[in-house]
């Protein structure tokens, strides 16, 4: 018998070749609310649970990245399932972003990190007890383009750094940096930009999302005390000349690519960015600008480095005194870019991880020079051990009477030997299907993304005379992600940290999809969990802080029903996870509206300063 192949919406189209059990039906609801019956052919090779496992855990993951093509021009009331908005909620909005459409209706499909950006606002009213939802997606430039209006209909134009095209422009097709501004949102000065890995923020209304445009936020008042720090070569001064004119009017790729992960120093109510240049990507060398702003969008300060390596940088951390980089090592792939450029495979087929040092490179670069006690920034710190360096959850610095200053760093990191640019979260390029078995790799638990706290002992010339690497928890070995904080506490000593995990109950996907949320107490190395349930996942923790107590408030977080396809804001007590009442309410959104496994979020309270 053979398998039958299904043609819907979720980015996958048809179930894993595997020999299975005796007559059986098992049904999947597809988001067109239909049944989806698979029929298990005679021959049988495993055990009925195993069969039954590998298929449920297969079209499991794939409704995790169903695409929603449905907007909400005016709010939702969300449906009350269980318990009931608390009375001491800050009044706001939970704003999410990610990825919304993989498909488009021409056969082409998109690595998940290439999916249009689709933002969801969850407004809080205690006053009401309710919460309204909202989900639009972002008028990109590409958005624009790739989405007829009027018939509803997705062409896909552009290739994406992650993606190739099955039909249209594929070969010498240059529209590669696809800024779709599905990565992060942030509320800051009164308004609201969603971000990308590659261009400029787009700025959005905050209360009907509608999108207003582009912010040029890098290229804005400069202050006299800006200074270039530099360690390079003349040679890729060269080289980056030339390459210049390609990448800026070719492929029409900014000059500065301002990274999506931002960081508020809530101490000096600053925001601070961070940008690379784009012909770094394929230099020996690496540019790295730091900008910091106040509420009004001024520029009290902007700082350029030059780093003589070849690194690639998703996320970094701030102390006092510092900007705090993991240098994840990369290298050019000759042969890869040579068919990345004519458009035979995905630009980012051009890279590949640099292994080449059992070491990670830490940069302690300046954050104010005029205070820096003459370390050399461009000698990096070498952590004792080999690891990629994902999500950072916070840094913070304390000095003691004789000037010897420890740093301590909470992140999330991946061993270098299952980093793989051209497959995350499974996806594959040439067949334009994902695999789940990607991220469940056995030995997960050394792998895969996990927590680590990074201690740096500085002498009072600021050199190093120590730095270690241990997980943030001695018995915590599972896989873990996304490290957040109360973010009163950026850049300071926090005793808690919340991420997204997954207890290992499922035989066919122990790792991810996430289905726990843990709580992290530092100071006594202790854990508790809140899981979510059977078939069921969550994204990335959110903390919402009501009081003074670190932990006084409460953790928003999205859990994704996939075997009914709904999707449900969850409201925990931050103080109660790892009890049974952590669970303060829990509402769901309407079916019509599922939505797709969203990457960060931002809480914005409605007093927020402007």
């Amino acid at each position: 018998m053979q398998a039958k192949t299904f043609n819907f919406s979720p980015l996958i189209l048809s179930p894993p070749a595997i020999k299975l059990s005796p007559a059986r039906a098992i049904s999947f609801p597809d988001p067109i609310a239909r049944d989806i019956s698979i029929a298990i052919p005679k021959n049988q090779e495993v055990t009925t649970s195993v069969e039954e496992e590998k298929i449920a855990a297969y079209w499991d993951y794939q409704f995790l990245f169903v695409s929603q093509r449905s907007e909400t021009i005016n709010p939702i009331t969300l449906r009350v399932i269980e318990g009931s908005i608390p009375s001491d909620f800050p009044l706001g909005t939970y704003y999410l972003t990610g990825p919304g459409l993989f498909k488009d209706d021409h056969g082409s499909t998109v690595h998940p990190l290439d999916g249009h950006g689709y933002l969801r606002a969850f407004t809080i009213d205690v006053v009401k007890g309710e919460v309204r939802f909202m989900a639009r997606y972002i008028e990109t430039a590409a958005q624009v383009e790739e989405h007829n209006r009027e018939t509803g209909e997705w062409r896909f134009t552009h290739r994406g750094p992650f993606s190739v095209l099955k039909n249209g422009e594929r070969i010498g097709n240059t529209k590669v940096m696809k800024n779709i501004a599905n990565t992060s949102v942030l509320r800051w000065g009164g308004r609201l930009f969603c971000l990308w890995e590659g261009g400029e923020p787009y700025e959005i209304d905050s209360g009907s999302l509608d999108t207003i445009g582009k912010f040029d936020l890098i290229n804005g008042g400069v202050d006299e005390s800006s200074t270039a720090m530099v360690g390079g070569e003349d040679i890729l001064d060269l080289a980056a000349s030339i390459l210049k004119p390609i990448l800026y009017g070719v492929f029409k790729m900014p000059p500065k690519r301002l990274l999506s992960h931002y960081k508020i120093d809530a101490s000096r109510n600053r925001l601070l960015m961070m940008s690379c240049n784009a012909e770094d990507m394929l230099l020996p060398r690496s540019n790295f600008t730091f900008y910091e702003f106040d509420h009004n969008f001024k520029m009290l300060q902007k700082q350029e480095f030059t780093i003589p390596e070849h690194l690639m940088i998703h996320d970094w951390a701030f102390t006092d005194s510092h900007y705090i980089l993991f240098g994840n090592r990369i290298k050019l792939d000759i042969p890869g870019s040579m068919t990345a450029v004519c458009g035979f495979t995905p630009m980012i087929t051009a890279l590949s991880v640099n292994p080449s040092k059992s070491t990670s490179p830490i940069y302690l670069l300046p954050r104010f020079p005029q205070h820096e006690r003459g370390r050399d920034w461009k000698v990096p710190i070498e952590a004792p051990s080999q690891m990629w360096v994902l999500h950072v959850g916070n840094a913070f610095q304390e000095t003691n009477h004789n000037g010897n200053t420890k740093i301590q760093i909470q992140a999330s990191g991946c061993s270098y030997k299952w980093f793989n640019f051209q497959k995350m979260f499974g996806y594959d390029w040439q067949s334009g299907k994902l695999d789940p078995s990607m991220m469940n790799v056995k030995g997960g638990e050394q792998l895969l993304p996990h927590l680590i706290q990074v201690s740096i002992n500085l002498d009072a010339s600021g050199n190093c005379e120590d730095c270690q690497v241990n997980p943030l928890n001695d018995q915590w070995n599972k896989a873990t992600d996304f490290p957040v904080i109360n973010n009163d506490f950026g850049g300071r000593n926090n005793k808690y940290v919340y991420a997204a995990t997954s207890l290992g109950s499922r035989r066919e996907l122990p790792h991810f999809p996430f289905d726990t949320v843990v709580k992290f107490n530092t100071v006594n190395n202790s854990t508790q969990t809140w899981s979510v349930g059977t078939r069921r996942f969550i994204g990335e923790p959110i903390f919402v802080s009501k009081g003074r107590d670190e932990d006084d408030g409460y953790l928003l977080v999205v859990e994704y029903a996939v075997t009914k396809q709904l999707c449900y804001l969850v409201i925990l007590d931050a103080k109660k996870v790892g009890e049974t009442n952590a669970v303060v309410a829990r509402l769901e959104v309407p079916k019509h509206l599922n939505f797709p496994l969203g990457f960060h979020g931002f809480w914005a309270p409605r007093d927020f300063k402007k």
